[in-house]
């Protein structure tokens, strides 16, 4: 398989062994790349010690500290893009992206160049979450369709798979946010490059273990960096 997802980390050693089993068991030989921002909590052991159980089909990049969700899929995408994966994921670790929704990414891909899990594809598919953090999303994707004008349901969305010339194509490495638009501004880019796409409906479930990393600083972050995006290009 020429395929591999990234998976950033930080505080997920409750989750990080069952989110690689359950990979393993959805899509057999699925690469899988953990990208640890020195996580305090042990994150970096457990997925050491997954690398070695998984030889060849599990590694790690430690980085030497905490520098963002952007920074981290920078960083992961240049080592993968070293090698001759074909198709390359994004997923949280926190498994509130169910990987049994994978078969269905590996099928799009085959006609598309870009394929982003959506939550509000048929609906509002999230469960567990308090009004809130439902109010916090829907705003969001609002608020990026309205500035940036691309299409998507839900623009904001980490549970993506790419091909490798969609990555090539967007310079990643220049991206000016290293936080959460990160994920919009690829998207952004890829679309206005003239890149084919599709959405699949998933159901995002809140994590049962471990803090979330979203708050209302992050979504006043991203209001402001939404609005950067819109203005350089």
């Amino acid at each position: 398989m020429h395929a591999i997802v990234l998976v950033p980390t930080y505080n997920e050693q409750a989750n990080l062994r069952e989110f690689v089993e359950k990979v393993r068991q959805c899509v057999p030989g699925l690469h899988i790349l953990i990208i640890d921002d020195n996580s305090p909590d042990g994150t970096g052991k457990t997925a050491d010690e997954l690398a070695h159980q998984y030889r060849d089909e599990v590694f790690v990049l430690h980085r030497a500290k905490k520098e963002g969700l952007g920074s981290a899929y920078v960083d992961g995408f240049a080592w993968v893009l070293k090698k001759e994966y074909k198709y390359i994921l994004q997923m949280d670790a926190d498994l509130s992206h169910d990987p049994g929704h994978l078969p269905a990414f590996f099928e799009k891909i085959r006609d598309y160049a870009f394929v982003v899990g959506s939550r509000y594809l048929n609906g509002i598919s999230v469960v567990n979450w308090d009004l809130k953090r439902l109010m916090m999303s829907k705003l969001a994707n609002s608020y990026v369709r309205f500035i940036t004008q691309i299409p998507f349901t839900d623009t904001t969305s980490g549970f993506l798979c790419w091909r490798r010339e969609v990555l090539e194509s967007i310079d990643f490495e220049n991206a000016f946010s290293s936080g959460y638009v990160f994920l919009v501004e690829m998207k952004y880019k890829a679309y206005r490059k003239g890149f084919t796409w599709t959405e699949v409906p998933i159901i995002f479930v809140e994590r049962k273990s471990g803090n979330s990393k979203l708050d209302w600083n992050v979504f006043r972050e991203a209001l402001w960096g939404v609005l950067r995006l819109r203005l350089r290009n």
